[in-house]
């Protein structure tokens, strides 16, 4: 049984499709590129299929991750563009390796946010980041199916910070974004006649979760900071959190390392190969 793990973005309108939906989609994505699923056992078999920390419907993805299991091997990259033909625009499979090391879902321990905020005065929105990062703790409310939970979100938030549109769009050029990050704050993309603020959020992923809402929640309890109209939040990226320089590593890194490290017996062929 071979395992492919997959990369996935969700775009423009369909950061509102569910986890759900997005899940009755891809299944009929996998029959119509005829990729032979793996099944699970007994009375109601469905197909092999692992996700992993989906984000809130809602906001936008450039790094949402599943793995699938096949009963017949397939090449990583050949799967990859069958599948991104047979799903609708704006959910777009990006990357796929072959899965050689356990534990995908525990290399998820942190992700990197980009919130829009239209309407806001960069000015303000740094005093209130200002105000975030100086608080010992942030208390915030949400309605849970249990009733209203209160919970601190300042301990999960490694990084915020604040920064105009044009700002955004010039660090991510330095960078060396991708042209589909650089679209998350792209002029196009936003009211021309109006201020915006663009926030970058680096977050642990801790219990209780702490969402980008929860942020906006805390930025409103310790700034009064309230955009008049809803954020535009993107997940930029997600993996393991390096405590070491403060960065958000590729999950996938570690599966594409082992694929192109030799095995024990190829040093030993070599040693042994004639001049």
């Amino acid at each position: 049984m071979q395992r492919i793990r997959l990369r996935y973005t969700k775009r423009g309108r369909l950061r509102f499709t569910s986890h759900r939906d997005f899940q009755r989609a891809f299944e009929r994505a996998l029959r119509r590129a005829e990729v032979p699923m793996a099944y699970s056992a007994g009375f109601t078999p469905h197909p092999k299929v692992s996700y992993a920390n989906a984000a809130p419907t809602g906001t936008g993805s450039e790094a949402e991750y599943l793995e699938i299991a096949l009963t017949e091997a397939r090449d990583p990259e050949q799967l990859r563009a069958l599948l991104d033909e047979s799903l609708p625009t704006g959910l777009d499979i990006v990357d796929a390796v072959e899965a050689r090391v356990s534990g995908l879902a525990d290399r998820l321990t942190a992700s990197v946010w980009e919130l829009r905020l239209d309407g806001v005065d960069p000015a303000d929105a740094a005093r209130a980041v200002a105000a975030f990062d100086a608080a010992e703790s942030v208390e915030v409310q949400r309605m849970t199916k249990n009733g209203v939970r209160t919970f601190d979100a300042r301990p999960a938030v490694v990084e915020l910070e604040s920064t105009d549109a044009t700002g955004a769009e010039d660090a991510a050029a330095a960078s060396g974004a991708s042209d589909t990050t650089e679209t998350h704050s792209s002029q196009a993309d936003r009211p021309t006649d109006q201020p915006c603020a663009i926030l970058r959020l680096v977050v642990r992923h801790v219990t209780p979760a702490v969402r980008p809402d929860d942020v906006l929640s805390g930025l409103r309890a310790v700034a009064d900071l309230a955009p008049p109209v809803p954020a535009a939040v993107t997940r930029l990226a997600q993996g393991l959190f390096d405590e070491e320089t403060g960065t958000v590593t590729d999950p996938l890194a570690p599966d594409r390392e082992a694929a192109t490290a030799p095995t024990e017996a190829e040093p030993a062929a070599a040693a042994t190969a004639p001049a």
